[in-house]
């Protein structure tokens, strides 16, 4: 019996849509939300009927009926901490998404649409590996400061699909091994894969910059910061989350234009862009230290993983730690529609959202 499943990934300016027949992609689009259509919207749940009829037209247009479909998956938003892996979408899902996210992310829709698309066909409705996965040990989540516990939020989907797709193609048990799986890409998160189980994670709030996040940053002179020039409370999330790392340094968030600039004699350039790479490798190496440095592989995916330049340097930085498997992209909508088709086939178990 083959599976169709339709596969939901709403980003803060597209909506990623995609249709797999078991293993086999029929259909890939992205579908642009441009910044004129969204300045409409105080918040990203406001957007849910704008982007829902955006993906029906989609799929009227490219004849994919959706009464041939077996389930539809969405990107898991900002829930309170979940476990690894496939849920159900159920209605305290949807209302914790629509009146309590944890925070106003664009993926908080990918839920919301799967359920109203899929209830209109009478199949079941998924997310996978949110973005909100917790599986940290009670000692990671120790901050240093009793009011601020560590949690983690960030890139499950990707990094969690492509240590189970290292295993798999290693022929070895993804319970078994001790992976350290780094995203790079607009933002960047470095998780390690402890036997199984995600137990720690930096965040891109806590660890290296990437093209436009700032990561760590300095404390004292952030706070000095934020009372001295009385920035808004948005000014300054948007001052380390969208106008920090590269950015701030170059005025530009495109890695390649830096890579250019670099190969041009830019002498700036270079050393904010090694910085990065250094700031990426000291993450990694402050992951295997986790587990006493018994890493079997270091994954490096994401976009940016695209880069030989970035790649050959940080390979030259933590190579000595473990072998440096290098997995370009991002695979998210592979790893949406792989994860229900899991559960579909029965390989897997969806998790009841309470």
């Amino acid at each position: 019996m083959t599976f169709r499943i339709l596969a939901i990934n709403p980003g803060s300016t597209s909506t990623k849509v995609a249709v797999y027949d078991d293993e086999n992609l029929i259909m890939s689009e992205s579908i642009a939300h441009s910044s004129e259509e969204l300045s409409k919207y105080k918040c990203n749940m406001d957007q849910l009927e704008m982007r829902t009829e955006a993906i029906e037209k989609l799929l009227l247009e490219k004849g994919i009926d959706v009464k041939s479909l077996s389930a539809v998956v969405g990107r898991g938003g900002a829930l309170p901490p979940v476990k690894s892996g496939a849920y159900r979408v159920n209605d305290l899902m949807i209302d914790t998404l629509k009146n309590r996210p944890v925070l106003d992310h664009a993926s908080n829709l990918g839920a919301v649409i799967a359920k109203s698309i899929a209830d209109s066909v009478g199949i079941d409705s998924f997310i996978y590996d949110s973005i909100s996965v917790d599986e940290m040990s009670d000692v990671a989540r120790i901050s240093g400061l009793k009011d601020f516990e560590r949690t983690s939020m960030g890139h499950a989907l990707n990094t969690r699909a492509m240590a189970l797709k290292y295993a798999k193609d290693k022929g070895l048990d993804y319970k078994s091994l001790n992976l350290i799986v780094a995203h790079v890409g607009g933002g960047a998160t470095v998780y390690l894969h402890e036997h199984g189980q995600m137990s720690d994670m930096i965040s891109d709030d806590e660890g290296p910059f990437s093209p436009d996040r700032s990561g760590r940053v300095p404390c004292i002179a952030l706070i000095e910061e934020c009372y001295a020039n009385k920035f808004s409370l948005y000014d300054m999330k948007k001052k380390i989350r969208g106008k920090g790392g590269i950015y701030s340094y170059l005025n530009t968030n495109d890695l390649r234009k830096v890579e250019e600039m670099i190969s041009d004699g830019d002498k700036y350039a270079e050393i904010v862009y090694d910085a990065m790479v250094y700031q990426m490798a000291k993450a990694i190496g402050e992951m295997a230290t986790v587990v006493d440095g018994d890493v079997d592989a270091i994954i490096v995916t994401g976009g940016i993983a695209h880069s030989n330049m970035f790649t050959s340097k940080l390979k030259k930085k933590v190579g000595f730690i473990s072998h440096v498997e290098i997995m370009p992209g991002e695979n998210e909508m592979e790893s949406l529609a792989f994860g229900a088709l899991r559960v579909l086939r029965g390989e897997e178990t969806a998790r009841e959202f309470k």
